[in-house]
């Protein structure tokens, strides 16, 4: 089964390649705290014109470069913040 995550593209300066910006919550197991703890994927952009902001859906894939090994799905919008994404560009 395949990871499917959703971040924040948070760079475009390479061909074909966004960097995506994962991020989690996991509480601390001593003091109960919730921690936010951030991840970057190198990802495959065939398509997609994205920008940096943009929330996209994100699937691993076999590597297709020493660091790249996601490959982007989807662009999501948001109507506004208190809502659920929607799904746009969906293949």
């Amino acid at each position: 089964m395949k990871k499917i995550l959703i971040g924040k593209v948070v760079s475009t300066k390479m061909q074909k390649t966004v960097v995506v910006e994962v991020e989690r919550k996991t509480t601390h197991p001593a003091y109960r705290k919730v921690i936010v703890r951030h991840k970057k994927y190198k990802s495959h952009n065939e398509n997609l014109e994205l920008s940096v902001g943009d929330l996209v859906r994100i699937e691993e894939t076999l590597p297709m470069s020493k660091d790249k090994h996601f490959r982007v799905l989807e662009k999501i919008t948001v109507k506004n913040k208190t809502s659920k994404p929607t799904v746009k560009n969906k293949k």
